[in-house]
């Protein structure tokens, strides 16, 4: 086998802060931060004199991170439009099961997000919705129903 486990997602951000309280309030836990800089990391990602600030979120099961990271050089440029819509070409979302999709969606409007659509049912499954968070990325928000 090739792939042992899928182990965390980026999400490049100018406001590390914002972000991290976000996730936090999601429910997800500050693993840990460290600041990255320096030949090896630029030869890693393909980019020269790089210093970045990393948070790493963790989900409450522990399989499931989130890497948070703020480039102060070079700096982060937007690859789109921010309010780019769901069938823009790239990683579109994040998925993130849920107990209760009301409480978490008006918890995180707190923290600025938006509903990308609405809240919606999928057959007598799941109750299903994109929101919009800090800097316009997306995540997904999945509540099974019993």
């Amino acid at each position: 086998m090739t792939l042992q486990r899928m182990d965390n997602v980026l999400i490049v951000v100018d406001d590390l802060e914002a972000a991290k309280a976000f996730f936090a309030e999601l429910g997800m836990e500050l693993e840990g931060e460290t600041q990255v800089e320096g030949d090896s990391v630029g030869r890693v990602v393909g980019l020269e004199d790089v210093r970045a600030d990393i948070a790493m979120m963790r989900t409450p099961d522990g399989h499931g991170r989130v890497e948070l990271s703020r480039f102060h050089t070079p700096p982060a440029v937007r690859a789109e439009p921010e309010s780019a819509p769901a069938n823009a070409l790239g990683i579109r979302r994040i998925m993130f099961a849920v107990d209760d999709i009301d409480d978490v969606v008006a918890r995180l409007r707190s923290h600025g997000a938006e509903l990308v659509g609405e809240i919606a049912q999928y057959e007598d499954i799941y109750r299903l919705c994109f929101v919009r968070g800090p800097e316009g990325f997306i995540i997904g928000l999945a509540e099974k129903l019993s």
